[in-house]
Parts: C-alpha cells; structure tokens; sequence
C-alpha cells in the first residue's frame, strides 16, 4: 500500500511538472509572445523617389537607400519594390469623386475614360478599386472591386450623381481611410498593400465637418497615400497662368501624406492620369525595427529616408508614435 502511494506521488508531480513547464517558459525573455510583440513593431513608409527633374524613379534596390530614426541610421528590414519586371505589388485605391457642379457634362465623359483606362492601367488580381461621389453628402457608389465590369458602372453613376450645395472633400478623404481600414484587404501573398486615396475635385472644400490637420492624422497612421486631381473649374480660372495653390493644397493634404497634385485641363485628363498611374506604381514599401530602448516609451519619432545617390526622398509620414493603434 505505501508502495502505491508513493507511486501515485510520483506520478501526480510529473503531472505537476509537464504542465507547469510552459508556464514558467512564458516568463523567460526569448518566448514566442516576445517575436511576436516584435514583428507588430515593424515601422514602415512608403517613398517616391525622384530625379532632378522630378521625374520618378524605379529600380532602386534596398542597398539604395538609408533609413533614419531620429537621426540615428537603422538597418532595413524589409524592402519592396512597387513594381519590378513581371511583379507589381498588390493596391487598395479609392476613388472619391467631387460630384458638386465643378464640372461639365463633358468633362465628366472625360473623367469616366481617364478613370477606365487608369483601372485597366493598374488592374491585377491582387489590386482593387472603390468609388465614391462627394458634394454635400459622401456616398460609397462601389465597394472595393477588382471586376472592370463593376467599375465602369460605378463611373457611370457618377455621371448621374449631382449635389452642388457643398464639397465636403476632407470627409470624403476620411471616409476613405476609415473604408481602406475596415474593409479592404491589409495583405496579399503576405505582402502589405499600398492604400491610396485619389480625390478629384476643384481644390476648394467647403462645409467639411472634419478638420484638415485630422485627416492628414488618420492618414498617416494608416498609412494611406491621397493624391489631389484639380478639376478644370479651377484651371479655367488662370487663364492659362500656373495655377496658384488651392485651399486643398495648403492644407498639404497630399504633401503630408506622400501624394501629389496634379492640375487637370480639358485636354489632359489622359496625360495627368497616366503621370499619376506612374508616380503611384514608382514606390518603394521601405520597413525598419526601432531601437529596443525606445519601443514604449510613446514619444513621436521623426524618420528620414535618403538614397546614396542624393535623388529626391517624398516619404508617406514624417515620423511613428509607438503604441498607436492604426486608424484612431
């Protein structure tokens, strides 16, 4: 009998023994809780790239290019190519169209063939597309799609959309962020898509219920792209003369944001889609590990990407705060 009991002891703490193992394994410093808390602190930036002439550039390798965090360089680890050879990395892009009285019947015809053969441009199986109109009111006309068929109605009812009472184009933006957030896909083939806003509009907002310095917030820390399309209303109104900046441009809506403004005219919606379609397809996915010391101490770092060879850096935010959830 105390034979068995004793037996049954031993047995009882190797029991004890295999379960407690795991625990105690939690509360060493190299667990998979920590390579996991590890790769969630991943910070990275999207960058353009251009030569003196403001042309972008492709082609750059990892090598290329220097990262620093607060002035203290790290290394890269992870680098990705926009577009290379047969590759072309995955895109979120949202369409959010002023539908406000800015432009003729005409121009719109425009729009519709510029935006169908910019899709048809950037189409792959990995990429999607949505559309909203924006006057007064936001409306989502498609949700994110990759079928051609889908989008070329939804451009369609653009043509049928009219509400001229106001431009509500910084709600429109943020809409589009929070839309990119929640309903598209973070990643493709495990690569992170690009997330691009592309908002078309005559460059002055008018009755907007979120500020501009809050869009370009959310922007960031989504790391959402905008790229502002001047409609003609506005170009019509320099007679030809460089076109001053909009009240949407002071607000460095895509400046802080890592986009771009481009200026349409009656007989360029072609040529400004084509040169957006290749600043957007010319980036470089560029991601670093901050320094293990400065992880939570949630201060706002400043980040500065450089090419070796001296071209021009635009980065899609200045900086990350550590311990803030995206999309807030």
């Amino acid at each position: 009998m105390f034979f068995l009991v004793k037996l049954n002891f031993f047995f009882l703490s190797l029991l004890f023994l295999v379960f407690a193992l795991p625990v105690s394994a939690q509360n060493t410093p190299n667990t998979d809780d920590d390579v996991i808390r590890i790769r969630t602190d991943l910070i990275s930036f999207e960058a353009t790239v251009t030569d003196a002439q403001g042309k972008p550039v492709s082609g750059l390798k990892q090598e290329d290019f220097k990262i620093f965090d607060d002035g203290t360089q790290r290394p890269i680890a992870f680098f990705e190519q926009q577009r290379h050879e047969n590759f072309s990395r995955p895109m979120s892009i949202v369409f959010a169209l002023d539908v406000s009285g800015s432009m003729t019947y005409e121009e719109l015809l425009k729009l519709r063939s510029a935006l169908n053969v910019f899709t048809n441009r950037l189409a792959n199986s990995d990429s999607y597309f949505a559309v909203m109109a924006f006057g007064m009111e936001v409306k989502t006309l498609q949700s994110f799609t990759n079928n051609s068929g889908k989008l070329e109605r939804s451009f369609d009812k653009v043509l049928r959309e009219t509400d001229g009472l106001s431009t509500h184009a910084y709600d429109a933006v943020d809409d589009a962020v929070r839309m990119l957030n929640k309903k598209a896909p973070r990643t493709k083939r495990q690569i992170p898509m690009r997330k691009v806003v592309i908002l078309v509009t005559d460059g002055f907002p008018v009755g907007d219920t979120v500020a501009p310095e809050t869009v370009v917030e959310r922007a960031n820390d989504s790391e959402v792209s905008v790229f502002n399309l001047i409609l003609p209303s506005y170009s019509r109104r320099q007679m030809g003369r460089k076109p001053l900046p909009t009240p949407l441009d002071v607000s460095g809506l895509s400046e802080k944001t890592g986009g771009s403004s481009f200026y349409l005219t009656g007989d360029n919606f072609d040529a400004m889609f084509g040169k957006l379609a290749e600043e957007i397809t010319s980036t470089y996915l560029i991601a670093f590990y901050p320094d293990e010391i400065k992880r939570a101490d949630g201060q706002f770092r400043k980040v500065k990407i450089e090419t070796v060879k001296g071209l021009q850096v635009k980065q899609n935010r200045a900086g990350y705060e550590l311990g803030k959830e995206k999309g807030n």
